[in-house]
């Protein structure tokens, strides 16, 4: 008799890594890496508002797209055209001047599944 106090274990699981739910119920996309299950995981694009370091005006940002440099300028151009304000690409990050996030939101969800809103 061994008293041990093992509370959680990470050995033989029958649950999913990626949802945590039991493998039959699991519905997430696996791919084998050398033998070990990996999830393929879309991370999330955040759209949020910001001031700091801009004297109090505030801008959009949106973050989290996987795209190359010339395809994130040809969305920023939509972008600023639907917001009707002026904007930039700095370091993968799209700013758009004033707060748009609702408007951003809703045009980035035709295109791309997780879209989520960031901040307060």
């Amino acid at each position: 008799m061994s008293n041990s106090r093992l509370v959680y274990s990470t050995e033989a699981s029958s649950t999913c890594p990626g949802c945590h739910k039991p493998l039959r119920k699991c519905k997430c996309r696996l791919v084998q890496d050398n033998g070990n299950p990996r999830q393929i995981v879309d991370p999330p694009i955040r759209v949020s508002r910001e001031s700091k370091g801009r004297k109090g005006k505030g801008v959009t940002l949106v973050s989290g797209l996987e795209l190359r440099d010339a395809e994130l300028k040809i969305l920023a151009k939509k972008l600023k055209a639907l917001c009707g304000s002026g904007g930039t690409v700095k370091n993968s990050v799209i700013e758009i001047q004033g707060d748009h996030r609702d408007k951003i939101k809703q045009e980035l969800d035709k295109k791309f599944k997780n879209v989520k809103l960031s901040g307060g």
